[in-house]
């Protein structure tokens, strides 16, 4: 099971002020990913996936206000 450290959290934030749903998506991989980095699925999967890990792909998905 993923667990992000501080790291992770502070390049998501950083990321999300810019573009809220690449932050997502990056989240979404991290999650997926096996212990080499590797993601094994295509973009109509991945749609499906985002649109069943988040209610609304730009909210902050480690529930704090970004500002």
């Amino acid at each position: 099971m993923f667990k992000p450290n501080r790291k992770f959290r502070r390049d998501y934030h950083r990321i999300f002020q810019k573009d809220p749903i690449a932050a997502n998506m990056l989240l979404l991989l991290a999650e997926l990913a096996d212990e080499k980095g590797q993601v094994a699925t295509t973009d109509e999967e991945l749609a499906v996936l985002m649109a069943a890990r988040f209610n609304d792909p730009e909210e902050y998905a480690f529930g704090r206000a970004t500002e």
